[in-house]
C-alpha cells in the first residue's frame, strides 16, 4: 500500500465514526475524529479506560491549533520552535473538540506532527485526530507494530499499512502551560 491510499482508507474510517490504529511521530496510535464524542467513547471502551484520564491530540499546524485554541502564551511557540523531538504541550481551555477528549481541568495536550500518514490525514480531515498509545490502559506501551496485543488490532475498524517495521521506544515530552504562563514538565 502507498501513502496517499492508506490516509484514504483511513480517511473513510474516520469519516464513518471509526477508530483506526496508526503510526504516529511517536509510537503506535489509537486515533478518531478529535470532533466526535461517540468516536472517542470507542477508543475509551477499547483501552479499557476510564473516561477521566483525557488522551491527546494530533495536529498538523498552527491553523488548527488556532481553531481550538483562543489564547495560546508565546511561551508555546518557543518550546515548540527549540524542541529537538516530538513535543506534546498541555494547554488551558480548549474548543470545537469532543468534550469527553478535554481533561477535568478543561486543559487539553496537543502535538503538532510532521510524520507523513498523520499531517496528510489531518489535511485531508480538515480537524484534529486523538492519539493514544496502542495498548490496554495499564499495560506497557508497545515499541512497534509486531507488539501490539491482538485485542487491540481486533478492536480498532481499521489497520493502517504502513512502518509496520518501524520501532520507537520515546513517547514525547509533555509540558503543561497555563494561560497564566506557568510551566511544568510532566513528561521528558
Amino acid at each position: 500500500m502507498n501513502l496517499n491510499e492508506e490516509v484514504h482508507k483511513a480517511f473513510e474510517v474516520i469519516q464513518n465514526g471509526g477508530i483506526i490504529l496508526y503510526p504516529t511521530d511517536t509510537v503506535w496510535g489509537i486515533g478518531c475524529d478529535a470532533t466526535n464524542a461517540e468516536a472517542v467513547k470507542k477508543i475509551y471502551a477499547l483501552k479499557q479506560r476510564e473516561e477521566t484520564k483525557s488522551m491527546i491530540v494530533l495536529m498538523n499546524g498552527e491553523k488548527m491549533i488556532y481553531n481550538v485554541f483562543k489564547d495560546i502564551p508565546e511561551v508555546a511557540w518557543q518550546i515548540l520552535d527549540l524542541s529537538e523531538k516530538p513535543t506534546t504541550l498541555i494547554l488551558d481551555n480548549p474548543r470545537n473538540v469532543a468534550a469527553n477528549v478535554i481533561a477535568e481541568d478543561k486543559t487539553l495536550g496537543v502535538r503538532i506532527v510532521k510524520e507523513p500518514f498523520c499531517f496528510k490525514l489531518m489535511e485531508r480531515m480538515k480537524k484534529p485526530l486523538v492519539s493514544t498509545s496502542a495498548n490496554i490502559s495499564g499495560m506497557f506501551t508497545p515499541k512497534s507494530f509486531k507488539e501490539i496485543s491482538s485485542e487491540i488490532i481486533k478492536g480498532v475498524d481499521y489497520v493502517v499499512n504502513l512502518h509496520h517495521e518501524k520501532i520507537c521506544d520515546k513517547p514525547s515530552t509533555i509540558i503543561k502551560l497555563t494561560s497564566d504562563s506557568q510551566v511544568k514538565i510532566i513528561r521528558k
